[in-house]
């Protein structure tokens, strides 16, 4: 059986991801993509099957992020993976994007909405995994600069929460109209987060900072940066 071997993908973060989440595709291109590769290879035989819940939902949050930068690195330089013909939406290109298949993990084809929605939302669902995974944009949550590990996973994933609640790019609240602005992750997978909390606002009232959240807000969710999450070299 396949070890679990994190450590290739955690050197790889730490090099090329900053503590904004942003990454260097450009140098991580040039240098080590073939590195990302060859981690991916020594992964593949894996069973998810033989593995304890908290080493298979790291597993697989390392997988997607992981699978994520490839298909970016592959077609590096871009500015967003959601892809312009003409000033308009690639539609097509932008849903390939999610839904080709892009591993084989122990002879099972996977494409990304494979390994999010039919693996860890299915199998293991944990609202928190939504402040984990990462598209490569602007909008979604900050990359982690380290790989998930299972002895940590439960305090990776609640810091995961915690970074993305009190973000005010992502979610903030206006006491003056009682308004909670939110990003429209809490309104994709609203009911995953009911499965834990009674609404939206009371799931991020879990974490929310700045301060209580009364009982009745109005919720509005915030437009969705796909802008590609790079930074420039330095």
């Amino acid at each position: 059986m396949t070890q679990l071997n994190f450590a290739p993908w955690d050197s790889l973060l730490r090099t090329y991801v900053d503590d904004q989440g942003r990454v260097a595709y450009d140098r991580w291109q040039q240098a080590s993509l073939s590195e990302l590769e060859q981690w991916l290879t020594s992964m593949d035989s894996l069973d998810l099957q033989g593995l304890e819940r908290t080493s298979a939902i790291a597993t697989l949050l390392n997988l997607y992020n992981a699978l994520t930068i490839r298909q970016v690195l592959h077609q590096y330089p871009i500015a967003s993976i959601r892809p312009k013909f003409l000033g308009i939406p690639n539609w097509l290109a932008f849903l390939r994007f999610f839904t080709k298949p892009v591993y084989t993990l122990n002879a099972q084809s996977l494409s990304l909405n494979a390994i999010e929605h039919d693996i860890l939302r299915q199998q293991f669902l944990d609202p928190r995994i939504h402040f984990a995974l990462v598209c490569a944009s602007v909008g979604c949550p900050l990359l982690r600069a380290a790989a998930y590990v299972p002895d940590q996973l439960s305090d990776q994933l609640e810091e995961d929460c915690d970074r993305f609640i009190n973000n005010p790019d992502k979610v903030r609240y206006d006491a003056g109209s009682r308004t909670l602005f939110c990003s429209k992750i809490f309104k994709w997978y609203k009911t995953d987060f009911l499965t834990v909390a009674d609404s939206v606002p009371a799931y991020i009232n879990r974490y929310y900072t700045a301060t209580q959240l009364p009982a009745a807000v109005k919720v509005v969710y915030l437009p969705y940066s796909w802008q590609l999450n790079q930074r420039t070299s330095s």
